[in-house]
């Protein structure tokens, strides 16, 4: 079965947790061997489960959250977003 990149973000958790049936999992690693998008937000969303585990606390830039969802929403709308990458604005 071939994956939307839609349908491999609703199983990363599941991919990250190993709790995924081997069917399902076989799909989402097909899928993540050639999208880079998808790549990327399993590298995030590990790196952030990583830096989440040791209780550090880390300030997020003005405005981060906003963008992130803006960019998720253009991201589900369709082809590559708006061209702003997240964290570039008032990054200080």
């Amino acid at each position: 079965m071939v994956l939307e990149c839609k349908h491999v973000w609703e199983h990363i958790s599941g991919y990250l947790d190993g709790t995924l049936d081997a069917a399902v999992l076989e799909d989402v690693q097909k899928h993540l061997e050639h999208c880079e998008i998808c790549s990327a937000i399993l590298d995030s969303t590990r790196n952030i489960l990583i830096l989440t585990a040791d209780e550090r606390v880390f300030e997020l830039p003005l405005g981060f959250s906003e963008r992130l969802h803006a960019r998720l929403e253009a991201e589900m709308r369709g082809p590559r977003g708006t061209g702003e990458e997240i964290g570039e604005e008032g990054d200080s």
